[in-house]
């Protein structure tokens, strides 16, 4: 593990210099840049993909190169594309309702509300919700579904000025979003004002032990700036105000954590043993050492080693191979492996936003995916594995050629 000493660069937690380096995935452009056909011969701009593990709160990060603004104004990512994740919306809707007593009086607001996936499912119940979401072409998709949203950044600024006209959450929801902010004291500070004093925060984020466990180095791009144990989470909401009283293991997204936070002076929600018994886990596996976090790049160069001698073998013996799923982390996969058309003749997703364009670095074209039954390959890489199941249960026809499909993270698997 790299200790050289990067002066340039301080954890955006607790300021320390970042010294260790977790994984150097190279250079990559944002993942979210799609290319139109007119782009395909212009510059592209590639940075760094070096991760950091800060030796003071082991907060994992990157450094940040481009500004939100750069990455969030307009966006390339529609939640409800994905159905096995507006059915897990709906159900944590359901159970939220029920375990936090939510009615008609009560006010639900979203932070990164995206197209409205979660919070549609509050307006039959009558409860009061506000979405915010800085990407005007995702919130205009949620106001279509009758979701009230505001197209703001959130942080301190935003949560002053909703919480002076009396605006204020009795649940405030943040899933997949806590990675995605670059000041995160400014964000978590803006929940701390934002939330009523008898109030819930609930937030989902990918786990990084499940990351480290399952090899998903491509979870790693430069629109995720951060990558969070509960040990570290835990700190960062408790320099701002607020305690984490409960916590779920949840196996979206290649296993995420979804916790459950309130004022600290709030005493209706003791902590859980699940809170005690996660922190006390990971400190027994080691989150608080620089050991624990030594062995994954080695990981990572071999899972890029065998993917392409897979990849070589299969197109050396003549087979097609096409992908499934224009996600950002198949573009990280993609870009460090060197994946072009050489390998993929084109990938599908069912996204109509990024159809007709081209992945960023590598510029494989997107289409329909009724595009796969007209060219019949052989086989299916499935760029979002953590949606395999749904996927696989979709394009289940292709079997009727013998099809296959590839499933590259933790590791190669044909099925």
């Amino acid at each position: 593990m790299s200790r050289e000493a990067r002066a340039d660069a301080a954890c955006r937690f607790c300021g320390a210099w970042l010294t260790h380096t977790f994984v150097d995935l190279g250079m990559s452009p944002l993942c979210e840049s799609y290319r139109t056909e007119s782009q395909r011969n212009t510059m592209e701009a590639f940075f760094p993909l070096h991760v950091f593990v800060c030796g003071r709160c082991y907060l994992v990060q990157l450094e940040q190169f481009v500004s939100p603004a750069d990455i969030f104004t307009e966006y390339a990512y529609f939640s409800s594309y994905a159905d096995s994740w507006v059915r897990h919306a709906q159900a944590f809707v359901e159970m939220s309702v029920k375990r936090f007593d939510l009615g008609a009086t009560s006010r639900v607001i979203e932070v990164a509300s995206n197209d409205g996936y979660l919070l549609q499912h509050f307006i039959p119940l009558g409860i009061p919700i506000l979405g915010i979401e800085p990407a005007a072409n995702v919130a205009q998709s949620a106001q279509a579904k009758g979701v009230p949203t505001l197209v703001r950044f959130f942080g301190r600024q935003t949560a002053e000025e909703l919480a002076s006209t009396g605006i204020r959450a009795d649940l405030l929801v943040g899933n997949n979003v806590l990675a995605q902010v670059p000041d995160l004291n400014d964000f978590v500070a803006g929940m701390h004002i934002l939330l009523n004093a008898g109030g819930v925060i609930t937030m989902e984020f990918p786990h990084l032990q499940r990351l480290i466990d399952g090899n998903q180095f491509d979870t790693i791009y430069h629109e995720h700036f951060s990558y969070f144990s509960l040990t570290t989470v835990h700190a960062i909401f408790a320099r701002h105000g607020l305690v984490i009283f409960d916590v779920e293991e949840l196996p979206m997204h290649g296993g995420s954590l979804r916790i459950y936070a309130c004022h600290a002076d709030n005493r209706e929600h003791p902590a859980t043993e699940r809170v005690h018994a996660m922190l006390a886990r990971e400190d027994r596996d080691g989150v608080k050492t620089m050991d624990y976090y030594a062995a994954f790049a080695e990981r990572v160069k071999d899972t890029k080693r065998r993917l392409l001698t897979f990849l070589i073998e299969v197109k050396t013996a003549g087979k097609s191979i096409v992908g499934y799923g224009a996600p950002g982390k198949g573009n990280t996969l993609l870009n460090y492996c060197g994946i072009r058309t050489d390998f993929l003749d084109y990938t599908v997703d069912r996204n109509p936003y990024k159809q007709g364009k081209y992945l960023p670095g590598t510029h494989i074209p997107i289409f329909h995916p009724d595009r796969i039954v007209e060219t019949k390959p052989e086989y299916l890489c499935i760029l979002p594995w953590n949606f395999k199941d749904e996927i696989i249960e979709q394009m289940a026809h292709i079997r009727e050629w013998g099809g296959r499909f590839i499933v590259p993270i933790p590791h190669i698997e044909v099925i």
